[in-house]
């Protein structure tokens, strides 16, 4: 088959830019679906509407952790299967991916319907924000599997190689997005819920487009195929396993931005909330950016360490850590010059959220240029299977460096303890990332 063929044949550099730029492109859709919508609740709505969309993101990211979990997780996996010649159990292992995505959105349909309002409240929503954030979840709550299956199926596209069609995925959704938010928002005049219906209609459509694929398209290297969809235990474990490592980092992302509302909260107010909010969305702009870097490489990675040729492996990584320090630095230098510029996309002017939200965004993002050389490298240690190193990473960063910060510094530096907490993080665990990618290289040579 010729992607299959030029897995293991391509110059790695091209291979890398052809896949990566529909990854990227990917991503940043992805991306959009939260970005559009803040930036008309923002703008539309005012501070107290986008501290309520604030106060979801924790829950949206166990919403993505869980995609995360079970779509790398299956697609890594299918990967290395396709490495070694297996396409019967590659497509076993699309068909338990898809079966355990409509058991975790019947869950969550599940808890959500019942104890949805204390949820918000227990990760941070007050009485001013509360109706903002329950109007906007009990609509994406309803249509989760959507999401799923958007996000996390397109994992196997790109595995196959093919990253076009993955990219196209995504692109379909975000331009509905992008059409539809300000319709439902201002014309029909459905606020924060018609940005709710916005994207879970969205979502649908390229969740349906993604089961297209594997169903009908000829373009696809595997099948949906309904003898596949009975759990197979042994795979699940595999699947867990290898995605165990990006589900752990997704919530402890949630525990600690839940801790980090609650810190602005005492520190800010609803205000602070608010800006923290803009800092982590156009900080997610760029963790996907690196995140299409990293997942243009995924097959690159898997296939070639399923065939054991370890150079063009090191290769993927090397040119994916050079290509995420290159954007990333263009990104920084934008974000210190213009900060305002970037503050003032999601606020409706109100000055006192410009104020804070200048001064945590050029502290907050200050390392950020290091934090790109991470996630590379808790991803590649995914992608060889070696998920125990990506968890150690993952979980150092967040949990026993990061969120330390966010309670200690604030009681010396108030607001801006919370800001300081992420470069310090940035630079310790760029170290730790070091130190493992070394002794792996030596490892492999």
């Amino acid at each position: 088959m010729r992607n299959i063929k030029e897995l293991s044949e391509e110059k790695v550099y091209k291979l890398l830019i052809k896949y990566a730029i529909p990854a990227i492109t990917g991503s940043l859709v992805f991306a959009l679906y939260n970005i559009v919508d803040r930036m008309y609740i923002g703008k539309g709505l005012g501070a107290y509407a986008m501290t309520g969309i604030s106060i979801t993101f924790p829950i949206f990211t166990i919403y993505i952790a869980i995609g995360m979990l079970v779509g790398i997780g299956g697609g890594n996996l299918a990967s290395i299967k396709l490495g070694e010649g297996k396409k019967d159990k590659a497509e076993k292992i699309l068909g338990n991916a898809f079966t355990l995505f409509v058991i975790f959105s019947l869950s969550i349909m599940l808890i959500s319907s019942i104890y949805l309002e204390k949820i918000l409240f227990m990760f941070g929503a007050t009485t001013n924000t509360i109706v903002y954030s329950r109007n906007y979840m009990q609509i994406l709550n309803f249509l989760v599997l959507s999401n799923f299956m958007a996000m996390g199926m397109n994992n196997f596209v790109r595995v196959e190689g093919n990253a076009n069609t993955a990219m196209f995925t995504m692109l379909i959704g975000a331009i509905l997005n992008i059409i539809l938010d300000p319709i439902f928002i201002f014309v029909f005049k459905w606020g924060i819920k018609g940005a709710a219906y916005a994207t879970a209609f969205s979502n649908t459509t390229s969740a349906i487009w993604v089961i297209y694929h594997f169903t009908k398209s000829k373009k696809s290297i595997l099948k949906l195929k309904v003898k596949n969809l009975g759990i197979d235990y042994k795979i699940v474990k595999g699947i867990l396993s290898i995605g165990i490592s990006p589900f752990l980092l997704q919530i402890a992302n949630s525990i600690v931005v839940t801790f980090l509302n609650k810190t602005l909260l005492n520190y800010g107010g609803d205000i602070a909330v608010a800006a923290m909010g803009i800092i982590s969305t156009i900080q997610m702009f760029l963790v996907m950016i690196i995140n299409g870097i990293i997942s243009g490489a995924q097959p690159i990675i898997g296939f070639n360490y399923g065939a054991k040729n370890y150079y063009r492996v090191k290769e993927a990584l090397k040119y994916s850590i050079i290509f995420s320090l290159i954007i990333s630095s263009l990104i920084f230098t934008l974000i210190i010059i213009y900060p305002k510029v970037f503050i003032n996309l999601f606020n409706k002017n109100n000055q006192e959220l410009l104020d804070i939200g200048k001064n945590g965004l050029r502290i907050y993002m200050s390392f950020i240029i290091l934090n790109a050389f991470y996630i590379i490298g808790a991803n590649y240690f995914q992608g060889i299977n070696q998920a125990k190193k990506s968890i150690i990473l993952n979980l150092s960063r967040q949990l026993i460096i990061f969120l330390p910060l966010v309670i200690i510094l604030p009681k010396y530096f108030n607001i801006n303890g919370v800001w300081l907490a992420a470069p310090i993080s940035d630079i310790v665990i760029s170290i730790i990332t070091f130190i493992l990618l070394k002794n792996n290289f030596k490892k492999m040579n």
